[in-house]
């Protein structure tokens, strides 16, 4: 069985690292939204666009406390989710930033790097650590009294 407390201090993330994370992503939609970007395909700016905002989403789906979610299990399985999501938005983020061109192209595609550290290599252990707490309880279920 999950200790809520356990659970808990598994899911609370630092202050700081998230407010780096949110600062990264409103620079990056700033430069999408009011930079000068440009592709040679039409559509693919506004496409672009769409993309930044679903990681916003899904970033603000991994900060989003999971206070309200009553069973343990439930508010890891939530956490690893978000992390997932986030990481696939940023990777089709990343995908589609390549054929850009445009004065802030470059400033578009470093912030979009430093997001992606800032959020992905930080989170990655923490999703290990969210993985390792439902192996456990997996496991305990499958051995009671072990």
């Amino acid at each position: 069985m999950l200790d809520r407390d356990e659970v808990d201090r598994a899911l609370r993330l630092d202050p700081a690292w998230a407010e780096t994370c949110r600062a990264l992503w409103l620079d990056l939609v700033a430069t999408a939204v009011f930079g000068d970007l440009r592709t040679p395909r039409v559509g693919a700016v506004p496409r672009l666009r769409k993309r930044v905002l679903d990681a916003g989403e899904r970033l603000r789906a991994l900060l989003a406390d999971r206070a309200w979610i009553p069973q343990p299990r439930e508010r890891i399985k939530s956490a690893l989710a978000s992390a997932l999501a986030l990481k696939e938005a940023l990777d089709e983020l990343s995908a589609g930033a390549h054929e850009l061109d445009g004065a802030d192209r470059q400033r578009f595609a470093t912030t979009l790097a430093r997001l992606r550290v800032a959020a992905i290599d930080s989170v990655t252990p923490r999703a290990a650590e969210w993985a390792a707490l439902l192996d456990r309880r997996a496991a305990e279920e499958e051995n009671p009294g072990s």
